[in-house]
């Protein structure tokens, strides 16, 4: 099934933002990120001693002057961070109207976007099973950009998703280079935290992007119906059943589904990982800039 997650208008607005990580890491040299060593930039930093072997041409003079010591200058470095986004491609993300899948694409490509834009690398990385399968290159420009969209869009949303264990198989996770965003509905039973502490490990800075339908936001059903769920194999799956809802249900649903969030957010503040819940019929631009995460106009 292919999913259409790019449009002219939608770029254009994504054209004027720059994507900005909360905290300095290393990484690669090239980006436009201040890192937490010293490089070859034009924006001072700070002072220290000089010491044998250093370069005199960074001897501040007007220091010697005054303190009669030798002092060299320090400058930020810069370097580019590799983002990885990580979408779940369980059967579940393709429930809803709208269809969270497709709201999971565009999100994906929205970030993707605003990353290369300043200057830093991406890898899409699908979470299928209990793998993380890469999407094939790394996006490195606008070019390798549009070819990445292209291939999201033959995506397919089947199957079961274990969050842990194909976060933990996943090949390069990378170490304190960039910024690790899960796309999720997070209604699983694997262990999704021991994911999260996996990539605090690894020191990458974490968004955690949950999506829900309207219809699991604000249930509003009634009478008899068939459930089906959305990652049984077969009509015969015990997870299928015929139930009568009632209003007694749907509050206990909706007291189930907050004490869930509280439980995600609690976790998430516990471990400085920033987390937000959208819902699949949110216009993308409010989900980038207008929710949990900040951005800046590129002037």
């Amino acid at each position: 099934m292919k999913r259409k997650i790019l449009d002219g208008e939608f770029l254009d607005r994504l054209d004027a933002a720059a994507l900005v990580l909360k905290t300095p890491m290393t990484g690669y040299f090239g980006g436009g990120r201040k890192a937490r060593s010293y490089g070859n930039t034009v924006e001072f930093a700070d002072f220290r001693e000089y010491f044998p072997g250093d370069d005199i041409r960074r001897i501040d003079w007007n220091v010697y002057a005054r303190f009669e010591k030798y002092f060299i200058k320090l400058f930020t470095d810069e370097r580019q961070m590799h983002n990885q986004i990580l979408i779940d491609c369980s059967a579940s993300m393709a429930c809803g109207k709208p269809e969270k899948a497709e709201a999971a694409l565009r999100i994906a490509a929205a970030f993707g976007y605003l990353s290369v834009s300043a200057m830093d690398r991406v890898s899409y990385k699908m979470l299928e099973g209990n793998k993380a399968r890469n999407l094939g290159f790394t996006v490195t420009n606008k070019d390798s950009f549009y070819r990445a969209a292209q291939a999201m869009e033959m995506t397919e949303f089947e199957g079961e998703t274990d969050l842990e264990k194909s976060i933990l198989n996943m090949e390069a996770p990378g170490y304190d280079d960039g910024l690790t965003i899960i796309i999720s509905d997070f209604l699983t039973e694997s262990n999704w935290k021991k994911a999260i502490d996996f990539l605090m490990y690894k020191r990458r800075e974490i968004l955690m992007i949950q999506i829900l339908s309207p219809d699991e936001l604000y249930p509003d059903f009634d009478g008899r119906i068939q459930m089906m769920d959305s990652e049984a194999p077969d009509f015969g799956d015990p997870r299928n059943m015929k139930v009568r809802i009632t209003r007694k249900m749907v509050d206990a649903y909706q007291r189930a589904l907050d004490e869930y969030e509280k439980e995600l957010i609690d976790f998430c503040a516990s471990r400085g990982v920033t987390f937000f819940t959208v819902s699949s019929d949110d216009p993308i631009e409010k989900v980038i800039f207008g929710k949990g995460y900040e951005t800046e106009v590129i002037k």
